[in-house]
């Protein structure tokens, strides 16, 4: 098969998780070429092309060019109808976007900068304060999410297959569990939102892309070093 263009970000990265996913299960192949932030995404031959040396970034082989993690996932979700990862109808695509953005933003950005204060150390002047908010909007939004899939059958978001939107929100769960969410958090306060992690990643389409969890037996405690 020939691969539809390239993608430039790193494996371990969430939103690349989710554009590879994405193509897997809509049979399409992308190249991932060899990355190292702060070098590939500094280098001129990059930033000629994506001038904000964003990652993920994605070029087709029409040297079409696209930025930021969402606008790829979701053309790329476009390119194969039949694989439904955008729903069957304008109200599960509009309910797509809707958890897509959900996860995004209400899970996957408050996680991920618990994870760079602490774990990178890539944020100067983290704070026991920002921790401390940054990890009271995520529990309530897995509080919300847990109660919502309460009401869901087949144990994902919006029908009976998978979606962007489960993809999506099981790599900001993952950020979670790595941050926020601890052994007894996992198995006793959000039990049916890491359930739905589980059925998503142990899809055996995708599930190399995600790897190993890497969850923290306990959630992160702030040290002032």
């Amino acid at each position: 098969m020939t691969p539809i263009g390239k993608l430039y970000g790193h494996p371990r990265q969430p939103q690349t998780k989710v554009i590879l996913s994405a193509a897997i299960i809509s049979g399409l192949e992308i190249d991932l070429p060899p990355f190292e932030f702060g070098v590939t995404n500094k280098s001129p031959e990059f930033t000629q092309k994506f001038p904000l040396a964003k990652i993920p970034a994605f070029e087709d082989n029409e040297g079409f060019k696209l930025v930021e993690g969402t606008a790829i996932a979701r053309y790329v979700s476009s390119l194969v109808p039949d694989a439904s990862l955008l729903g069957r109808n304008a109200k599960e695509n509009a309910q797509i976007d809707q958890w897509v953005h959900f996860a995004e933003t209400e899970i996957l950005i408050p996680s991920n900068n618990i994870y760079t204060g602490i774990v990178m150390k890539y944020l100067p002047g983290f704070s026991e304060e920002q921790h401390k908010h940054y990890q009271k909007g995520v529990e309530r939004s897995l509080k919300f999410l847990e109660d919502y899939l309460a009401s869901r059958p087949s144990g994902l978001l919006v029908n009976g297959d998978l979606t962007l939107a489960d993809i999506t929100l099981a790599a900001a769960v993952q950020r979670a569990g790595q941050t926020v969410c601890g052994v007894k958090e996992r198995e006793q306060v959000y039990p049916r939102v890491f359930a739905h992690f589980a059925k998503v990643i142990n899809d055996e389409r995708i599930k190399h892309v995600f790897g190993e969890p890497g969850f923290v037996d306990e959630p992160l405690a702030f040290r002032d070093e």
